[in-house]
């Protein structure tokens, strides 16, 4: 059976109601105040069965015998085959403003052929940046995100057993070197560029501070003359001008996910003055072979024939409906409803919308 329309699982429209006013600390971000990524390769010991296959992953026993040598233990010529080892790699992101002694999340992830890290300890790690330098050194429980039940015969997983997390598994060791104090000045980098919110983030900071502080330099960024705020420091002026609120603007759009049938259409789309009509074909096709067979006592073969039924059924449609000018959101979702649309053809209906030029808004289909 093939239907002429896009089949969808289901359908959420999310309305939003006329946003509120928003700090300015979740639109922007600081220029300068930044996390830094930060890597590193180790070892989990103490998993139960589950660990690499050395044959599969030389570079743990590599590892390994690195780890026993500065121990002290001396493994030179050994063949190791332990089931309960596995090299990971370590990833974590160092918070702006992290200082030595600090403790940071990490995440733990396989990168052999390791079955599961579940009860795994991660050993002594440290993790490098960019620039090759160690910043902080982890080890820790890992704490991994799955299940694993296996038996004679048959195994069953749930989730990805062979990544895992350690909250505060990693110690700072070493501090970005960026003196806050210094600055005369700093950019807000809005992080959605709208000419709108960066104008209203000017006139919000400047009617707070009682000066001109802030100046709009394009959609994206506002800068910020922290000389002229009169405060004791940069991080006093910071801390007032982030939560100083700001009544955002957003571009209309429309964002479909084809896969799960969602819909997200924000308050500001409008639609053209359009006539819609929809409908349905269905394409049915039926074999039912028949089986011919020779007369009695006479020479011949069985023999199959072909035999196929197809019909095409187009189901009643929803007629020709006109949405008038300036339909608002609220106006669509009602008018769709009325008409009986079903919910897998919704999308069509959208991307035929904004084909023809009606559809006032970014179309984006993921």
């Amino acid at each position: 059976m093939i239907r002429g329309a896009l089949v969808v699982i289901g359908m959420v429209f999310a309305l939003s109601a006329h946003a509120g006013p928003v700090r300015i600390k979740d639109l922007v971000e600081f220029d300068g105040v930044r996390g830094n990524d930060l890597v590193g390769y180790g070892l989990v010991v103490g998993l139960n069965g589950t660990g690499d296959g050395l044959r599969n992953a030389p570079f743990t026993e590599e590892i390994m015998s690195n780890i026993l040598e500065r121990l002290g233990v001396n493994v030179s010529g050994e063949q190791f085959r332990p089931k309960n080892v596995a090299a990971v790699l370590v990833t974590a992101d160092l918070p702006p403003f992290a200082r030595a002694g600090s403790r940071i999340d990490i995440t733990v992830s396989a990168i052999g052929d390791a079955g599961s890290l579940l009860g795994g300890t991660l050993i002594m790690t440290p993790l490098n940046a960019a620039d090759g330098q160690i910043y902080a050194v982890a080890q820790g429980t890992v704490i991994a995100g799955g299940a694993v039940a296996e038996g004679e015969a048959a195994s069953v997983t749930q989730g990805v057993p062979t990544s895992g997390s350690i909250p505060g598994g990693a110690r700072v060791e070493r501090e970005i070197d960026f003196d806050f104090t210094t600055l005369t000045s700093i950019r807000l980098a809005l992080r959605t560029p709208d000419f709108t919110t960066a104008g209203r983030i000017e006139q919000a900071i400047n009617a707070d501070l009682r000066r001109p502080v802030a100046m709009m330099l394009d959609a994206g960024t506002v800068l910020i003359d922290i000389a002229a705020t009169n405060m004791p420091s940069p991080a006093h002026a910071m801390g007032r001008i982030e939560n100083i609120s700001v009544q955002p603007e957003r571009r209309a759009r429309v964002v479909v996910d084809q896969r799960s049938g969602t819909i997200v259409m924000g308050e500001d789309v409008r639609i053209s003055r359009v006539a819609v009509s929809q409908g349905n074909l269905t394409l049915r096709i039926e074999e039912a072979p028949q089986v011919v067979q020779p007369n009695p006592f006479s020479p011949g073969e069985t023999i199959v024939v072909p035999r196929t039924n197809a019909a095409i059924d187009e189901e009643p449609g929803i007629g020709l409906a006109e949405v008038p000018d300036g339909t608002s959101l609220s106006e669509v979702v009602a008018g769709l409803n009325a008409l009986g649309v079903a919910p897998r053809d919704m999308i069509d209906i959208l991307k035929s919308i904004k084909a023809a030029g009606a559809l006032h808004a970014d179309f984006v289909v993921r």
